[in-house]
């Protein structure tokens, strides 16, 4: 009876696949990689190009997605107008950590920069300005010393040359591969910065998702005026970090930009669709007479 029913569960289970050969209407579709992109936030899996019409803004819950230096540049100044320097500086081991150097070839070929900062000069609706982009995509935008080498040159750039400075912020924090040579970055940039204003020029510090660590300790707390993109995550330390330390719960939601901006550490929220019409506003504005 046992081998009865075995064999008729076969010749079942070859029939069924034969029909499925036999019939189109159950053929596996091949779908394209990167023709959809799921939100974090909502879970909707959103069509690529009607994402890159919005922004990279989900149009189903407004989450703003990650974005790339290139791809944030090309959102924000005129169109060929992006003169690049200083991509010649890289990082290096100073710590001879394992798998660093190999980690950082990886890197630069996946993503297809040199370095987790972006920087130069370009026209925003006319306006000349020194701007820089941190990319979450290399490394978390994790700020080694290169990295601090690439922010500091682009505002002593800023300082020389008169101009107001813009830069999006969006990082892990210091690279822990580099060690105090990371954590000294925070010490340079800001001191740069302090010269910059001391000359009467404008800084504009962006904070887009996720800004942490040392960069929001250094240069991207010491704007003039501090933008924080809809969707940010902006704080030091993690959560459960913070918790560990102090030994209390912490409010809900208290490194979202609405908790930021209601705190007072943060002067407005941006979404990323009018970006670019604020920061001319805001350059325009505090041009020098």
């Amino acid at each position: 009876m046992n081998n009865f029913l075995t064999e008729r569960k076969r010749r079942l289970e070859a029939f069924n696949k034969e029909i499925l050969k036999r019939d189109t209407r159950y053929k596996p579709i091949d779908i394209p990689k990167g023709l959809f992109h799921q939100c974090e936030k909502c879970g909707t899996a959103n069509y690529t190009k009607t994402l890159e019409e919005s922004f990279y803004v989900c149009p189903s819950c407004g989450n703003h997605f990650r974005i790339d230096a290139r791809k944030r540049i090309e959102y924000t100044v005129d169109e060929n107008s992006f003169v690049e320097f200083n991509q010649e500086i890289i990082s290096n081991d100073p710590l001879s950590m394992p798998g660093y150097i190999k980690k950082l070839e990886a890197t630069r070929k996946m993503t297809n920069e040199n370095e987790a900062f972006v920087s130069g000069h370009a026209l925003i609706m006319g306006l000349k300005v020194a701007i820089g982009v941190l990319d979450s995509t290399f490394m978390m935008g994790s700020m080694g010393a290169a990295t601090g080498e690439k922010i500091t040159r682009l505002i002593e750039y800023a300082t020389k040359h008169q101009l107001p400075l813009v830069i999006f912020s969006a990082s892990g924090g210091a690279r822990m591969q580099e060690g105090l040579h990371s954590l000294m970055q925070m010490a340079k940039t800001s001191m740069a910065i302090e010269k910059h204003g001391n000359n009467g020029l404008f800084y504009l510090s962006i904070m887009t998702h996720p800004t942490t660590g040392g960069v929001t300790a250094s240069f991207a707390s010491l704007g003039d005026i501090i933008i924080a993109e809809k969707s940010a995550l902006i704080g030091f330390a993690g959560a459960r970090v913070i918790e560990q330390t102090i030994k209390q719960n912490l409010p809900i939601g208290f490194q979202t930009e609405i908790f930021q901006l209601e705190h007072g550490q943060v002067d407005m929220i941006v979404e990323r669709q009018h970006l670019r019409k604020t920061i001319y506003d805001l350059l325009l504005m505090h041009q020098k007479r």
